[in-house]
């Protein structure tokens, strides 16, 4: 009984909003179950009743970053009148915003590399990816000569993004501060593959509620 009054108090929304922090002090490894509760004031016992071990209770705040993630680009899909090339760029600079609006939060998504979190997330990941597939297939529908691209390129796409958010974030740098490199970035990309033939979309891209 005690133990469940001890589980009561201790929140599962309480344990994730703490344990975030301490991951993003001392980083994954230098943490156990029972260091997280003692940071918290519990016995390691309080934080087993809601989480089987360290990995799992990681993946809940990864899983809930990916939801994040992934309902902000629904909204910008809804948002837009079809598939398109602005709407390509706009979502590419959604996702260098939300990495370095929440640098900590994108490297347990998509940098840690840890072997026993490699079980975790990957539908979470694929699912993002696809989504973002979805959009760039859509857009090359409409490109002639585009077909035989249609496969790789949104894993090219997505690794040059990558690139850009995790230099930026190894220098500390927010999305305010690389904001015009970033649009820059994006274009060159489309124009790389083809895919940036409308002119006037190319200097007026902006996100809808960057804040939100």
């Amino acid at each position: 009984m005690a133990r469940k009054a001890v589980a009561q108090e201790l929140s599962r929304e309480r344990i994730l909003a703490e344990s975030r922090e301490l991951f993003n002090t001392y980083g994954y490894r230098a943490l156990t179950m029972r260091s997280i509760a003692k940071a918290m004031g519990y016995s390691h016992g309080a934080l087993y009743y809601h989480f089987n071990d360290k990995a799992e209770l990681f993946y809940a705040l990864i899983k809930d970053d990916f939801s994040m993630l992934l309902q902000r680009q629904k909204e910008m899909i809804m948002r837009e009148q079809g598939f398109n090339v602005n709407l390509l760029h706009k979502l590419m600079l959604e996702f260098i915003w939300f990495g370095l609006h929440n640098p900590n939060h994108y490297e347990m998504m998509f940098m840690i590399n840890e072997p026993e979190l490699q079980q975790y997330s990957r539908t979470e990941q694929a699912q993002c990816m696809e989504m973002f597939a979805i959009v760039i297939r859509q857009v090359l529908a409409s490109q002639h000569g585009m077909e035989s691209k249609k496969y790789m390129l949104p894993w090219n796409l997505f690794m040059s993004l990558h690139g850009f958010i995790s230099y930026s974030i190894q220098f500390g740098q927010t999305y305010e501060e690389v904001r015009k490199l970033a649009e820059e970035h994006v274009r060159l990309i489309c124009i790389s593959v083809g895919i940036d033939s409308l002119d006037q979309q190319r200097a007026h891209v902006s996100l809808v509620n960057p804040s939100a």
